[in-house]
């Protein structure tokens, strides 16, 4: 839930910066929307391993 957050807040800051000529806004925008792609891998390797370990328990 939250990468899934910080990556629409970083869309939206994206698109802010984009319509008002803000370059600095999009750019924290582009982290901020990484940042949220990251936490969602992370969390979708921490179920896999999760996945993993229940199954040959």
């Amino acid at each position: 839930m939250k990468g899934t957050t910080n990556e629409a807040i970083g869309n939206a800051k994206q698109g802010i910066g984009k319509t008002v000529g803000n370059d600095r806004l999009q750019a924290e925008g582009k982290v901020q929307e990484i940042k949220g792609e990251g936490q969602q891998a992370m969390g979708k390797a921490k179920d896999a391993v999760k996945d993993t370990v229940n199954r040959n328990l």
